[in-house]
């Protein structure tokens, strides 16, 4: 069986059983994938949102992982059928190797918990994270005999795809397909999450002409892009790089996660982790709150989930190019170290302005010790019969290849209580303080 040959892949053109996403999107359903969409754990997909707390800025933000999954699996077809034709690709990735693909990028998202990703950039001790919490679903039946049964695949061929360490040529091939600089989970989340949140940011790219001059890097163990595709390319950089500043950072949605974040790690010692991530959101949230009923988290978490949304304010804000030296000391820290200077912080206020402020009441929020995936695909020119990396071509891709992206999208933040703010918290004296908070936080941690 040719690679174009695969049930999937054939069922892109005969549009007999399908199912509709946004935006007007129809998605291939075989009787195969139709098991694995019906299990329990893909199921509750549906009840993760995307985005999670975005919503709270970006109100139509409510799609879900369920459906994000759909649109990855739908590009993955999409992508093999345009790479069937590359000669190379067809001498390295047999019809079974793609048929892994497919798997793969159905259940890439199978592992996640809600709000899974802020909490992940906590790099906390004992935290799992959601590649772990993936491989206990696919190893594991309903998913792990639907493998075997119905796909002839084993388990741990999927949980090594979404590991992201492949050791063979041809995984690494395919896991620079499922997570590399234009693989198929940013090309569907850009649009998604640009569609459902109203902004225009993540469609300013050619999806079709980036489909079509898909080709293999030069080593033949990653995914590039023909000199056709160059401009598309270009603008997918672009488009994650405009996404991450004005939705996935903006400076609301940040508040929102440091209240989280914040509310998680005082809360982390009394929660049953297994059982948490196993939940979907609804009952996320409610297990949260009933942990935190009695500690001054409750009143974080009701700001977030309760009847009324009540966001910290955003006190102080310091970038690369704005306070380089108070953002080089404070961005890239371990979470434990920015709840110390938070806490020096507010012990240093209540000193100084005469009234007092408690501990949870101020939140530095700061790129994590985790470093975005850097953008480094090549270019190739037939004609030349060479390769090119994108950066050296592009003068866009060159700055934010170069320049280190998080620096440019992240800030640090220092959010407030808005009782804070309206008992007139002096932010001068606030910024004053943060360099002796800083180091009674080094003393402590």
């Amino acid at each position: 069986m040719s690679i174009r040959e695969i049930p999937e892949i054939g069922a892109l053109d005969t549009r007999r059983q399908l199912i509709r996403i946004p935006p007007q999107l129809d998605v291939p359903l075989t009787p195969r994938v139709q098991s694995l969409i019906d299990t329990a754990p893909f199921r509750r997909l549906a009840k993760i949102s995307q985005l999670g707390l975005v919503s709270l800025v970006y109100p139509a933000a409510h799609h879900t992982r369920f459906e994000h999954s759909l649109g990855t699996y739908r590009l993955s077809l999409l992508y093999l059928k345009q790479l069937s034709r590359d000669q190379r690709f067809r001498e390295t990735i047999s019809s079974r190797q793609a048929e892994t693909l497919i798997v793969a990028a159905l259940l890439h998202d199978i592992g996640h918990w809600p709000f899974c990703h802020p909490l992940e950039d906590l790099a906390l001790e004992g935290l799992p994270d959601h590649e772990s919490c993936a491989k206990d679903f696919i190893g594991n039946d309903p998913i792990a005999g639907i493998l075997r049964k119905e796909w002839s695949i084993e388990p741990t061929e999927i949980t090594t795809l979404l590991s992201g360490h492949p050791e063979k040529p041809a995984e690494h091939l395919l896991a620079s397909m499922l997570s590399g600089p234009i693989d198929i989970d940013k090309m569907d989340y850009l649009e998604r999450d640009s569609l459902h949140a109203g902004v225009p940011y993540g469609n300013h790219f050619d999806r079709q002409r980036l489909l079509g001059s898909l080709c293999l890097n030069q080593r033949g163990d990653g995914l590039a892009v023909t000199e056709k595709g160059r401009t598309a390319a270009e603008l997918m950089v672009f488009a994650r790089y405009v996404m991450f500043s004005e939705v996935y950072w903006h400076h609301a949605v940040r508040s929102a996660t440091a209240m989280l974040q914040r509310s998680f790690f005082g809360l982390r010692d009394q929660l049953n982790l297994k059982e948490l991530f196993e939940m979907t959101e609804g009952p996320f949230v409610a297990e949260l709150s009933r942990v935190a009923q009695g500690t001054p988290f409750y009143e974080l978490l009701d700001g977030l989930f309760g009847p009324r949304r009540i966001l910290y304010k955003r006190l102080l804000e310091f970038s690369y190019f704005q306070e380089k030296s108070i953002y080089q000391q404070l961005t890239r820290r371990p979470y434990q170290w920015l709840v110390a200077c938070g806490n020096a912080l507010a012990q240093l206020l209540s000193t100084c302005a005469g009234f007092a402020i408690e501990p949870h009441q101020l939140i530095f929020d700061a790129p994590p010790t985790k470093l975005e995936v850097e953008f480094n695909v090549e270019v190739e020119y037939p004609k030349e019969g060479c390769y090119r990396p994108l950066g050296e071509v592009s003068p866009v891709v060159h700055t934010l290849a170069h320049a280190q992206f998080d620096d440019y999208v992240k800030r640090v933040r220092l959010f407030a209580h808005p009782d804070l703010i309206r008992q007139g918290l002096d932010v001068k004296e606030v910024g004053a303080l943060i360099p002796q908070a800083i180091k009674q936080a080094d003393t402590y941690v």
